[in-house]
């Protein structure tokens, strides 16, 4: 039988980094041997799920180039891929492991249990259910009922022995069937719990491979107990290392970005993100809108590629000098064995670090493209774009060279893309580089005479005349460098001067020239 790996994501948020990282080792390892790799989804838990949520999880793969054989939206023999849509399939199985003796019914209530595990407590001893509520017999459960009792399935835990496992990443883990607690299977409604359909599940699934973050591995001796109580075949488990939080052992949660803002780099990738949101005006809700998960990373322009090739490296290592890696090279050197053992942790400056990287070996057409999309959105050019638009944006993107990181970058010159009466100043730059010297004005004035009448608006001609008009005023550069762009750009940084000044053209730089003009003219007036 071919490798067939399978990741199951609950529709109980949106798609988590080190689930998606777990993801991507499935997908690898079965790509790799040319099986399937099944996206399965674990909606057992009703009160939970959250049914917006399931869309981004599948356009959020679909993004990142990981796609799948069988599962939603692409069907497949083993039909259907939700749990919810399961029951008849765990609910049998119930009842056979309760017909067999691996399970049982128990009548005990909540509070009952839970005087147990406190009594265990206080008596410093290891809890192990009592089975006082067990009902073996029709009788018993008859007489449990009469008192008004509802039952669940528990499973009837083996109290000697071990459990040993081959982990394919950890080696040989072993487990006292002792320890083990007599879980429930399926709740007094009867519906099942998750345990018991993730077991049924993989096996109806065929799931050869079942790969999967480390915190998993303490759930899998009752998953074994389930699989050879039902006489299934057990699928080879390897368990993965967490994503930790940046600089930290603890495991990487989208409920702490509170937290996770303390770290200076954490902090710089979600303001630059929130920046692009805003003005696209997108919501900027933490519980969405956040660098732990993967629609972050689309919503602002990141390369999926480079995410991916982040995420491969996230509890992996080729040789541990090696980082870059296309597809190709990813399904050729893959394998479980390279796997480390020890908590991964998510490092917000190497992952820009790859954007950056695989930002600058995109062509400038292909960039420009990648950035339409957020001036449509925050309105500054037409949708469809016009040819001037078009052309505008293509020059932007050239002149800025890298300082275009991520698609959303874009917005940060957004003054090329905006009508002159609709242009603004920024503040703290108009009062720096205009208000406060002097000569600002009278410089700006005289210099506006030069652009008017020279032959060529173009970088070079403009320096050397920019140089030129110094040298008659008896100035340095700097003194009219910086008042010149904030009166074009509106900003006190940017690409390169000269550049600016050709991308907006002569009848743009003159008219934004005379704009500054007249706001310090009365600025100066009313002071």
């Amino acid at each position: 039988m071919s490798i067939r790996t399978r990741f199951a994501p609950s529709p109980t948020g949106y798609l988590h980094i080190g689930g998606v990282r777990t993801a991507l080792f499935n997908w690898l390892l079965a790509r790799q041997a040319g099986g399937q790799f099944i996206l399965r989804i674990d909606d057992t838990d009703a009160q939970r799920n959250v049914s917006e949520a399931l869309q981004p999880i599948l356009d959020g793969f679909r993004w990142l180039g990981i796609d799948w054989d069988e599962g939603p939206e692409v069907g497949g023999p083993h039909e259907p891929y939700f749990q919810s849509q399961r029951l008849e399939n765990y609910q049998a199985a119930a009842k056979k492991l309760l017909e067999s003796g691996h399970a049982y019914r128990d009548y005990a209530t909540t509070a009952e249990v839970t005087a147990e595990r406190e009594a265990a407590e206080k008596e410093k001893r290891e809890f192990v259910y009592s089975r006082t509520w067990m009902a073996e017999t029709e009788d018993q459960a008859a007489a449990f009922e009469a008192e008004g009792r509802k039952c669940v399935v528990r499973l009837k835990m083996p109290r000697e022995g071990v459990c040993k496992i081959n982990d394919l990443v950890r080696g040989e883990v072993s487990f006292d069937w002792a320890r083990e607690q007599d879980h429930v299977i399926q709740r007094a409604d009867g519906t099942c719990l998750y345990h018991l359909a993730t077991v049924v599940d993989d096996h109806d699934f065929e799931i050869t491979h079942v790969v999967r973050a480390v915190e998993h591995l303490s759930n899998t001796p009752r998953q074994i107990f389930i699989a050879q109580s039902l006489g299934y075949s057990l699928p080879q488990y390897a368990h993965i290392p967490f994503v930790a939080e940046p600089g930290s052992k603890n495991k990487l949660s989208k409920r702490k970005i509170d937290k996770y803002l303390n770290n200076k780099d954490f902090k710089r990738l979600y303001q630059s993100g929130a920046s692009v949101a805003e003005r696209i005006g997108q919501e900027v809700d933490p519980s969405t809108f956040n660098p732990v998960l993967v629609d972050f990373y689309r919503d602002i322009g990141f390369l999926p590629d480079a995410l991916v090739n982040y995420l491969l490296l996230l509890g992996w290592s080729l040789d541990g000098e090696t980082e870059e890696f296309s597809r190709e090279e990813m399904l050729k050197h893959f394998s479980l064995d390279r796997v480390v053992k020890s908590e991964a942790s998510f490092d917000p400056t190497k992952l820009v670090a790859f954007q950056e990287r695989y930002m600058n070996g995109v062509g400038y057409s292909a960039k420009a493209k990648l950035c339409q999309p957020y001036l449509v959105k925050a309105g500054l050019v037409s949708d469809p774009i016009d040819c001037d638009e078009l052309s505008t944006l293509k020059q932007v993107v050239r002149a800025s060279a890298d300082r275009i990181n991520m698609a959303g970058d874009i917005l940060n010159f957004d003054s090329f893309f905006q009508a002159d009466d609709e242009f603004e100043f920024e503040e703290k730059a108009f009062n720096k580089r205009l208000l406060k010297p002097e000569q600002a004005g009278f410089l700006l004035g005289e210099f506006k005479k030069l652009l008017a009448t020279t032959p060529e608006f173009v970088a070079d001609e403009l320096e050397q005349l920019l140089h030129g008009f110094c040298e008659t005023q008896g100035i340095k550069p700097g003194d009219i460098v910086n008042a010149l762009r904030v009166a074009v750009t509106g900003k006190g940084g940017g690409f390169g001067m000269f550049d600016s000044l050709e991308v907006l053209g002569r009848e743009r730089c003159l008219n934004r020239i005379d704009l500054a003009l007249s706001e310090l003219e009365t600025r100066r007036s009313n002071a």
